[in-house]
C-alpha cells in the first residue's frame, strides 16, 4: 500500500474593512511555501460570495513536512501580521485520502 499524503483545508476570515490588507499578507506565503520540502500543492482561494472568507487548500507529503512548514519564519511573520485582522478564529482541518 502506498503512503498517503496529508491534505489541509484552512479557512481564515478577516474583518470586512481589512480584506485587501489581509489578502496581501496571505499571498506572501505562496512562493516560500511552494519551495518547502514536502509541499505538493499550496493554493489560496477567496469566496466569491464573501470576500472576507479565504481558504488555503494544501497537500503535504507527511505530517512532519506540515509541522516543519508551521515552524517557518514566513508562517510566523504572516500569522503575526494577520492575527489582528481576523474576523473569526481560523478553522484548520487535516484530511487523509481514503480512496
Amino acid at each position: 500500500m502506498s503512503k498517503s499524503t496529508l491534505r489541509v483545508v484552512a479557512r481564515l476570515v478577516c474583518q470586512a474593512d481589512k480584506v485587501e490588507e489581509f489578502k496581501a499578507i496571505l499571498t506572501t506565503l505562496r512562493d516560500p511555501t511552494r519551495k518547502e520540502t514536502g509541499c505538493i500543492s499550496y493554493e489560496l482561494t477567496q469566496n466569491n460570495a464573501d470576500p472576507t472568507d479565504f481558504t488555503f487548500i494544501e497537500e503535504w507529503s507527511s505530517a512532519e513536512a506540515l509541522d516543519a512548514h508551521m515552524k517557518t519564519a514566513h508562517i510566523a511573520d504572516a500569522l503575526g501580521k494577520a492575527a489582528p485582522l481576523f474576523g473569526a478564529p481560523p478553522d484548520i482541518r487535516l484530511f487523509t485520502t481514503i480512496w
